[in-house]
């Protein structure tokens, strides 16, 4: 065992010692993190705005202070923007982490010195509990590779500007740096594929042993992989042992990774965003994610099938429960103020609390009023391809609403690594499985509202070419698992095979 992962163990130890503190203290916790917020932002252009000095609770906050997006909080970030200081938060930012925006361009999200900390510790304290859990610790020593977007950043009135997985490569601990892959050079290539065939060239004879990045571009760099050696990568990486991931669902991609990999390799789930890093997986054996509680972040959650109403409740951690929709709202010390995130979460438990995220409020189907969410069409494939041999390469799903002959349905586009012996009865086992879970849906099926789904095969490389045609190929861009129209379905019609 080297020095460095017997000092990871004991690390790791403490770390755990620490969590499992806040674990137990789970109010304490949070009316701690609340109380300071609100203290350090009292005298802010936001803090004076909405009346922090006589904010005492979470209640009292509620009634002061509403729930906002991006676009309705813009106006604070245009100020800050512009080179004005303690609009939001103390200060000016550090960083702004510039993401995709929806109605109005990008958004720029400010990172300040109280919370860049605690996304660079997220992510730290992940891999450190995986020791503390498991005792493994070997894959410090070897290769580790972060897929992620470029750490060149630009400048706006003295305040850098980048992606933030690449304003973190900024902040990778010296004990990793020499075992960090790609180069600083090939990380700062902006095309995708001339990045990946860099990333491949870079990696290939190198002893990797750790990998992480959103599944599906993991993956395609794992098909190149296997496409120039002929080898599966657990073959080309002997030593690979650990797999990080975050942004989508794991479920419908492990099937292929383990085809890819020619066998299973333990994996983290981490739920990070440029709002904050939330949550991250603590136990092997456990669904969900760990609710960081001591990252500076203070947690409010609205039922979804309440959120569009007149005054929905903001429910504090102590009034939530196990399996029910909700809309996470965070207050933060970036100087982000009851701001609504667009996802949806659900606790699949509570002593200590951990999430799952189900979708995003604005990616469901509701055509027809049945409201089917992410995680259940995740759920209907991941039943349907451990049944059935077939597996996934890419897919997501829209409402035909005005079909030209017989009754509606959800089209459902799905790109095959392996395509099932039976379409129709792969068909008929999704269908099954998204009744099971979604009642409303069942009964447009049942009441002839609705005619079973329709799959449309995507050909090879399509939803890469889709995203390549949209200019948004690579880095952190992900394929919206549904949607409550056909935009993106009419763009894949010429990709159909």
């Amino acid at each position: 065992m080297s020095i460095k992962t017997l000092g990871a163990k004991v690390f790791a130890n403490i770390i755990a010692k620490k969590q499992k503190h806040w674990m137990e203290n789970p109010m304490e916790t949070q009316k701690k993190v609340f109380a300071e917020l609100i203290e350090k932002a009292k005298n802010t252009a936001f803090g004076k705005d909405h009346d922090f000095k006589n904010i005492k609770t979470p209640q009292e906050f509620a009634k002061k202070v509403p729930v906002r997006d991006y676009e309705q909080l813009r106006k604070y970030v245009d100020r800050i923007r512009q080179g004005e200081k303690d609009v939001l938060w103390p200060g000016k930012p550090l960083y702004f982490a510039k993401t995709s925006g929806t109605t109005s361009g990008a958004k720029y999200i400010p990172l300040t010195k109280e919370s860049m900390p605690t996304h660079i510790d997220g992510a730290r304290n992940a891999m450190l509990n995986y020791i503390a859990e498991t005792g493994k610790s070997e894959f410090i020593d070897g290769k580790l590779i972060f897929l992620q977007g470029s750490p060149e950043l630009t400048e706006e009135n003295g305040i850098p500007v980048g992606r933030l997985s690449g304003i973190a490569a900024h902040y990778v601990p010296s004990y990793l740096q020499k075992n960090r892959l790609p180069s600083w050079e090939t990380n700062c290539i902006e095309d995708w594929e001339q990045k990946l065939n860099a990333i491949i060239e870079e990696t290939i004879n190198e002893d990797m042993t750790l990998i992480s990045g959103i599944p599906s571009w993991v993956q395609m760099y794992f098909e190149n992989l296997v496409e120039k050696t002929g080898k599966p990568v657990g073959e080309i990486f002997p030593n690979f042992d650990l797999f990080i991931y975050g942004g989508v669902n794991y479920e419908p991609y492990r099937k292929t990774f383990k085809k890819l990999i020619g066998r299973d390799v333990p994996s983290i789930e981490l739920y990070p965003a440029s709002e904050g890093f939330f949550a991250f997986q603590d136990k092997q054996d456990q669904l969900g994610m760990l609710l960081r509680l001591d990252a500076g972040i203070f947690y409010e959650f609205i039922k979804a099938e309440e959120f569009f109403e007149e005054n929905p409740k903001r429910l504090t951690l102590k009034e939530v429960e196990k399996g029910i929709n909700y809309v996470m709202i965070i207050s933060s010390s970036a100087g982000l103020w009851a701001y609504n995130l667009g996802d949806t979460i659900q606790f699949t438990s509570i002593k200590p609390y951990r999430v799952l995220v189900s979708g995003r409020l604005k990616h469901f189907t509701s055509a027809f009023g049945e409201h089917v969410i992410g995680k259940e069409v995740e759920t209907a494939m991941k039943n349907t391809l451990s049944e059935l041999e077939a597996s996934v390469k890419e897919f997501t799903v829209a409402p035909q609403a005005n079909p030209e002959n017989g009754l509606p349905y959800h089209e459902w586009f799905i790109e095959f690594d392996q395509e099932p012996e039976d379409l129709e009865k792969f068909a008929k086992r999704l269908d099954y499985f998204l009744c099971k879970q979604n009642t409303y849906y069942d009964d447009l099926i049942q009441g002839k509202i609705l005619r079973t789904l329709i799959i449309t095969k995507v050909k090879k490389e399509g939803f890469k070419n889709y995203m390549k045609s949209i200019g948004k190929l690579g880095g952190q861009n992900k394929i919206p698992r549904l949607a409550n129209d056909r935009k993106i379905a009419n763009k894949l019609e010429k990709f159909r095979k």
